[in-house]
């Protein structure tokens, strides 16, 4: 019994049932409180402003915020994978009033006569749609992302750039498939044809490397030679390439200057390598 009941007498048959001292209020609040926050996107992000080299524009673009974002592995092909968001597409920063567009790393480096390439051949004609949403959709990153590539053709940037956009690009196709897989978005048609530009995009990753690793010196996109190689030695297993596969791994398997990490990753890409060409015999 309730040590309010008989409150109905005076009127307050409402508050019979009151708790004392709150103690069901009180399980529900610490319940809340134990519970993991859910982390959203738009958390993970924020504004900041560059200074086109194109047009000299000011040029807004968010950027993940990589000291809160909790990285939680990474993908064979180096691809990383944050909790709550996928960085790849925060890496290509656009010009709204020029359209000059490139990743992160390579935005700020354009020389005067690839400047007038890009005004004559992309900011004459180029109509760059407005978004307003609060986070980058996959939609909106992948056309930066063709932007970024069309670009950096244009001004005949370096095989290496171009070699590391479309590995970027990979990255991004296989997010954007993750995405929408198990859900209403995940038709068969659209997850075949994400599938389909992954691995158009790992192919010209590949073409890209092969003739950057030729013709141009280290470091290469932020990448010391063991890097590389061992991306080319995945990329190439990945396209059934297994002689150029295994001898990227034994150049890092006999290199001095590789260290135990990059080591172990080649031992377990030169057991893949050894598995897929038996299964494929």
């Amino acid at each position: 019994m309730s040590l309010l009941s008989g409150l109905s007498g005076l009127g307050l048959n409402d508050l019979e049932s009151m708790d004392i001292y709150g103690e069901a209020e009180k399980a529900e609040a610490k319940k809340k409180a134990q519970e993991p926050v859910k982390i959203e996107e738009k958390d993970l992000i924020y504004e900041k402003t560059f200074k086109c080299p194109c047009c000299d524009s000011d040029v807004p673009a968010k950027i993940m915020k990589t000291g809160k974002a909790k990285l939680i592995g990474t993908d064979q092909d180096l691809r990383p994978r944050y909790e709550g968001i996928d960085a790849v597409k925060y890496d290509a920063i656009l010009c709204p009033a020029c359209g000059y567009t490139a990743l992160s790393r390579f935005f700020p480096n354009l020389t005067s006569p690839q400047a007038k390439l890009i005004k004559e051949k992309i900011s004459a004609n180029v109509k760059i749609p407005n978004y307003k949403n609060e986070i980058y959709s996959y939609e909106e990153a992948v056309e930066r992302y063709q932007l970024a590539l069309v670009n950096a053709v244009v001004k005949h940037g370096r095989a290496s750039e171009k070699a590391y956009i479309c590995m970027k690009s990979a990255w991004l196709m296989r997010g954007y498939r993750e995405s929408v897989t198990d859900t209403d978005r995940g038709t068969p048609e659209l997850v075949a044809e994400l599938k389909a530009k992954e691995e158009e995009y790992i192919q010209n990753a590949y073409n890209g490397f092969v003739e950057a690793r030729q013709n141009e010196g280290f470091p290469m996109c932020g990448m010391d030679e063991i890097t590389v190689d061992y991306l080319l030695g995945v990329l190439a297993a990945h396209l059934k390439k297994y002689d150029v596969a295994s001898r990227m791994v034994s150049s890092i398997l006999t290199s001095t200057s590789a260290n135990n990490r990059m080591k172990d990753k080649a031992r377990d890409l030169k057991e893949q390598i050894m598995l897929q060409m038996k299964n494929n015999k």
